[in-house]
């Protein structure tokens, strides 16, 4: 099972161009969306998840029409947006109750199995009597996913899921996401690396409304090793550095700056080779030194 999209554009009113010709192929299993605020991602979400219209292109899930079939697509989704809002008076298993009933759920016995199900899923069956109003940020995001896993959704949206979150409930979340990509499409928009690299088989990159790289996360990386060199240098060299060599990103260290820098070759004394990583993939994409060669990575990056 496969989400096809296909030339995909969004421009608004205001002139700004969200989304210009996206194309992606999308298996099933966790496929990452990564790429930074206001690059496009929550408006090719809201496009899947048919919310939106988008200018023109078109989108394929199994057989159906995304855009001329929202009904039926309805039926098979799960969309946990970027933010939600719940009844905070609300008792975590009557809302989520509730939904069901509005998913089509009517049967009593069947819906009550159904609500046991996905808050023991969740880790939420011991607050089911709690109200939502006291839950964490995470306890919320987790009851986001159990109504958007309601009708055991073929294609499933989390928009920015991690932002916020502790890092506990990062990982209890992040567990819980990759526990659903088994028999459905799911897609993690994002912009933090770590959330695609940890989670993801496939992924792509997206930046000012354009696919910069589509690749398999572990065959990108492997791509740029031997390329990826560090070293220790004083924050007043990282100008001159940057005039002749590729930097990928800094980060301070004891009051002095740690500089990876992206080349074939060392780019001086001082530099060791790394071993790379997906932050490095996403940063040397970005700013264009990557150059996918194979159909596996999706050859739209930018020279």
């Amino acid at each position: 099972m496969n989400l096809t999209i296909s030339n995909v554009s969004k421009t608004y009113p205001n002139g700004v161009r969200a989304l210009q010709g996206i194309s992606l192929t999308v298996p099933a299993g966790l496929y990452g969306l990564l790429g930074p605020n206001g690059a496009g991602k929550s408006t090719l979400m809201r496009i899947l998840a048919t919310l939106q219209e988008p200018d023109e292109g078109s989108i394929q899930l199994a057989g159906l029409d995304v855009l001329g079939q929202k009904e039926k697509v309805r039926e098979t989704l799960g969309y946990l947006p970027q933010e939600f809002g719940v009844y905070p008076k609300a008792k975590a298993e009557d809302l989520l109750d509730y939904f069901a009933v509005l998913k089509g759920i009517t049967q009593r016995a069947a819906r009550r199995e159904v609500v046991e199900a996905l808050l023991r899923q969740t880790n939420l069956w011991d607050v089911r009597r709690q109200q939502l109003g006291g839950f964490s940020g995470g306890m919320k995001q987790r009851f986001g996913v159990a109504v958007a896993l309601l009708g055991n959704p073929k294609l499933l949206i989390v928009d920015e899921p991690t932002a916020g979150l502790d890092p506990a409930e990062r990982v209890r979340f992040l567990n819980l996401l990759s526990e659903l990509g088994e028999n459905s499409v799911v897609i993690l928009s994002t912009h933090i690396v770590e959330d695609v690299a940890e989670l993801c088989t496939n992924m792509a990159i997206i930046n000012q409304g354009q696919i910069l790289l589509e690749a398999e996360p572990l065959r990108a990386i492997e791509r740029i090793r031997g390329k990826v060199w560090r070293s220790v240098v004083e924050k007043s060299a990282l100008p001159a550095l940057a005039q002749v060599h590729a930097i990928i990103s800094t980060r301070l260290l004891g009051g002095r700056t740690v500089v990876r820098v992206y080349g074939e070759a060392a780019p001086g004394a001082g530099f060791e080779a790394v071993p790379p990583d997906l932050e490095d993939v996403y940063f040397t994409t970005m700013a264009g030194h990557y150059h996918p060669t194979s159909a596996q990575e999706g050859g739209a990056a930018t020279s």
